[in-house]
């Protein structure tokens, strides 16, 4: 028997198509889902930019598609929305739920190395080895115009991804971002529960770590985060985004970092700037 590729469901949205799959990957060992939000051109069959988006903690792959509200103008802009699930499910590990007391979701967009997490906790490779590829087989995606971006933990998955290999993303933003996780609590125990406790790997995953070993800009397009003021986790010190707004001035890479007053962490606050965001990855992906 082949392998899993299943369309679950299937909506019409603003001309375009709302799609959910269901797959088997051979990163995880598991079975995957994601979503994917094609323009009416795509659904013609033209090759389209695309958006990879990486959700946060306690999300799935119906998140960010349900709330953002980034349909209507993706589709005006020709540009496809593809979100991943944000770990794998149904390991039936020890643990498993909790997640590091993180709440469901907490892959932490990584490799873990550490037992039990080291089998299938593999969100790095499983995004770059199994679902790009698969996007670029089953479906009318340009994958060499991608861009990325995230929220949260799939903020600092979405910076570390694109850090960690260039050249695969030409466009990179994000909200609310865990920036620093080597030096914030939920950094800390989530790297120290799939990692284990040599920091030397961690700095790996760090964005503004990554950021600052740059010798050059690695988007001179420019980097776009936005930040709320209001956010809880901001001023609990769990985001530390001026870590990452240091090293982009160390690099000499353009960053707008923008804090907005008065905005939590939620999804009203994505809402409010995700067209910003989508006018930033189409200047670079259809320019």
């Amino acid at each position: 028997m082949p392998p899993i590729f299943e369309l679950k469901t299937a909506h019409a949205c603003f001309g375009g198509a709302q799609r959910y799959y269901e797959h088997f990957s051979s990163e995880t060992g598991l079975n995957m889902k994601f979503s994917v939000f094609l323009p009416p051109k795509a659904v013609m069959g033209e090759k389209v930019p695309a958006l990879i988006y990486l959700a946060g903690l306690t999300c799935t792959e119906e998140t960010f598609m349900a709330k953002a509200g980034a349909q209507r103008l993706a589709a005006e802009l020709n540009i496809a929305l593809i979100c991943p699930d944000t770990s794998p499910r149904g390991a039936s590990l020890t643990g498993e739920s909790a997640s590091w007391d993180f709440g469901v979701g907490a892959g932490f967009y990584l490799d873990a190395t550490t037992k039990p997490w080291g089998l299938h906790w593999r969100m790095e490779s499983y995004i770059l080895n199994d679902l790009l590829p698969l996007v670029g087989n089953k479906l009318p995606v340009d994958m060499e115009r991608l861009g990325i971006f995230g929220h949260s933990m799939g903020g600092h998955g979405a910076l570390t991804l694109a850090l960690r290999h260039p050249g695969k993303f030409k466009s990179l933003s994000a909200f609310a971002p865990i920036a620093n996780p080597i030096n914030c609590p939920w950094g800390q125990k989530a790297f120290t529960g799939y990692l284990g406790e040599d920091k030397t790997e961690w700095v790996k995953h760090d964005a503004s770590e990554l950021m600052s070993a740059q010798t050059a800009a690695p988007y001179p397009g420019g980097i776009l985060i936005d930040q709320g003021l209001a956010d809880k986790f901001l001023l609990e010190k769990q985001l530390l985004p001026e870590a990452f707004e240091e090293a982009c001035t160390k690099a000499g890479q353009p960053l707008s970092l923008r804090r907005q007053s008065g905005y939590d962490h939620g999804y009203y606050f994505i809402q409010s700037f995700i067209d910003d965001h989508l006018r930033h990855h189409a200047a670079q992906l259809t320019a």
